[in-house]
């Protein structure tokens, strides 16, 4: 693993009001994650998660504090770097799968790819490694309505590693999934981060699939700290 974060939050901040009421998100949270890790972030809905994966991931500005991801400062890039930033480097995975429901499994798995411009030949030769790797190979024309929630979200998981991302993150992956397909998704996101080399920021509240993670935060009412090493 490098020595080298990835990621690096420092003294994170979010404030949501509304009207004279305030709602502290997230409390001056810092932390750093390095290639090929999987970090579990862990808490009770509301905790605060989601808000700080969004930061991470550029998709909302903090009120103080800064967000560094490959060597470069999120929380100060306009929005033109910011989006080059998500097509190049970044992959999302959501709770909802997030496909495009007219699509096949392999169209929607090309999708980031078309808007990055990647030839055709090349474009097609990714799409089958990808839907390979995830299991898929043989479901590649198939729709989502045609798929089962765990083979949509291996689509998704593929999907998000089309233009070769270098943090993949992750809300709730496993939240529409039972126990069982949910443990499947898990353990393929963590043998995508090493065979891949990608580092991963997982959001989950599911303790029985926190014991994968190389490291597992908490946040608890906007309050990050490091929790207990993960169970083997």
């Amino acid at each position: 693993m490098s020595t080298e974060p990835l990621v690096v939050v420092e003294g994170l901040t979010k404030v949501y009001r509304s009207g004279p009421a305030e709602v502290v998100a997230l409390r001056e949270v810092s932390f750093e994650a390095f290639p090929g890790e999987l970090v579990a972030i862990r808490g009770r809905s509301g905790s605060g998660k989601t808000t700080l994966l969004n930061q991470v991931g550029g998709l909302d500005r903090p009120d103080a504090g800064r967000v560094v991801v490959d060597g470069k400062d999120v929380t100060a890039l306009p929005e033109e770097e910011l989006l080059a930033l998500r097509r190049d480097v970044l992959g999302f995975v959501f709770q909802s799968f997030g496909l495009i429901p007219v699509l096949t499994a392999a169209e929607n798995v090309g999708v980031p790819m078309r808007l990055a411009r990647t030839p055709p030949a090349q474009r097609e030769e990714r799409v089958r490694m990808l839907l390979s790797l995830v299991g898929l190979e043989q479901h590649a024309n198939q729709r989502p309505f045609e798929l089962s929630g765990g083979q949509r979200q291996r689509v998704a998981i593929a999907r998000s590693l089309a233009n070769r991302p270098r943090l993949l993150v992750a809300d709730e992956p496993t939240g529409q999934l039972d126990s069982q397909t949910g443990r499947q998704i898990m353990q393929l996101l963590r043998a995508l981060v090493r065979s891949e080399g990608v580092t991963a920021l997982v959001a989950t509240h599911d303790q029985s699939l926190i014991a994968l993670a190389d490291r597992v935060l908490e946040i608890s009412d906007g309050v990050l700290r490091e929790a207990a090493p993960a169970l083997r």
